[in-house]
């Protein structure tokens, strides 16, 4: 199917994280300044978003510039005011005249539950992260949009894991394609491969894992507000040429490596949402990229909680791999 590369090695993007880990929060830039096609697919019941609107195929503008993944719940989208400031001091942005207006997208994740929820990213965590944007190799875990991810919260927190960002990318040929995706879940974490849980509810004793979809079952019929501590949202990003309308399809085809490792995905109280970008270097066809596009996204979502540490008390995969795991529920893994 291709081989494995960095998200680096995709196209012309950049990518940039900055954080404050004792607050546990931070945000992450996708930067494009030579302009992006984009689409959007907001599948989760509770999203937090910004300039969603403007990438409906019907509407004027065509490219994007950055996009911002960000902690601190919609607070976090004031961090895009600084990656606008970043953008136009380097002229870059719609033209209208007098200046030019960076088209910066974003999402935020709600992480106000873990550190200190007084701290959120701002306009100068926005600069910053913009600054440490490069074309090097993408950083993984507890950075950026991830350093306050948690999965497994069903419980509350004193049940919850550590979860972070994770990237992946492949080449097919001439082909790039990458997704960067910080994973923020109120459930379980399964790698489609094995069927095994990787992270996510903490059983009692905090040494194995449960299972988030079984406590969901079992309270079916007695609703419960579980809005505050989720949402998964990321990048896909490609250099195949595709339009704005195809881009929104493929965002909705990369969804599926979100329902195939998160457990429950696009619940009602999880507003995940994928961007996917284009750089518009490779005529390739859009169902088999849109394939690619759930594939790598599988693999970020992985990465995000393989790659995680422990953080503010919470154990990470590390801490519970190898552990005593016979309570976790094993489930059929992908032929």
């Amino acid at each position: 199917m291709g081989h494995e590369i960095d998200f680096s090695e995709v196209s012309r993007f950049c990518v940039g994280h900055a954080d404050d880990l004792q607050a546990a929060t931070g945000c992450t830039v996708v930067l494009c300044e030579g302009g992006a096609t984009a689409g959007v697919d907001v599948r989760g019941g509770a999203p937090g978003t910004r300039e969603t609107d403007l990438l409906k195929p019907e509407n004027l503008v065509q490219q994007v510039h950055g996009v911002l993944l960000t902690g601190g719940s919609a607070f976090g989208l004031a961090a895009a005011a600084g990656v606008m400031e970043f953008l136009e001091d380097r002229s870059v942005g719609f033209d209208v005249g007098v200046t030019r207006v960076p088209i910066v997208c974003g999402a935020a994740l709600f992480d106000l539950t873990i550190g200190d929820h007084r701290i959120r990213p701002d306009r100068d965590m926005g600069r910053q992260a913009c600054r440490a944007a490069g074309a090097g190799i993408v950083e993984q875990g507890c950075v950026g949009a991830g350093a306050g991810a948690t999965v497994g919260k069903i419980r509350g927190m004193e049940r919850a894991m550590k979860s972070g960002i994770g990237a992946a990318a492949m080449a097919v040929g001439a082909l790039r394609i990458g997704a960067l995706v910080a994973v923020n879940c109120l459930g379980d974490v399964i790698d489609p491969q094995t069927g095994r849980t990787l992270a996510g509810l903490l059983d009692e004793d905090r040494r194995s894992l449960a299972d988030t979809e079984a406590v969901m079952l079992a309270g079916a019929t007695n609703p419960t507000n579980l809005f505050t501590a989720n949402t998964t949202i990321g990048v896909v990003a490609t250099n195949g040429s595709f339009s704005k309308a195809q881009l929104t399809k493929m965002a909705s085809m990369a969804q599926n490596g979100l329902a195939r490792t998160l457990r429950p995905a696009h619940s009602m109280f999880d507003g995940d949402t994928l961007f996917a970008l284009s750089t518009g270097d490779v005529a390739a066809d859009l169902s088999a990229v849109g394939m690619l596009a759930a594939r790598v996204v599988e693999r970020a979502v992985i990465a995000a909680v393989v790659r995680a540490t422990s953080l503010c008390g919470l154990p990470c995969h590390a801490d519970i791999d190898g552990a005593d795991l016979s309570s976790r529920h094993e489930r059929p893994g992908r032929a």
